[in-house]
């Protein structure tokens, strides 16, 4: 998922579930300049979901051990 993260920054919202947040990095990545930061900002925006499935999945975990 990183890699398409990286190679269609738009694409990888849209597979996540993000569709607006899709259409502004779409119309982000037309330009060449934009690519770049569309690319990072997809790259931050799926390890920062990663993190948070992790954490709500130690949340319950701690709740279910008590």
């Amino acid at each position: 998922m990183t890699l398409v993260a990286i190679l269609v920054p738009w694409l990888s919202f849209f597979l996540r579930g993000r569709i607006f947040t899709g259409i502004i990095c779409l119309l982000l990545q037309l330009t060449i300049i934009g690519w770049i930061p569309a690319a990072i900002w997809a790259v931050i925006s799926l390890n920062d979901a990663r993190a948070n499935r992790r954490t709500k999945k130690i949340i319950t975990a701690i709740k279910q051990s008590r």
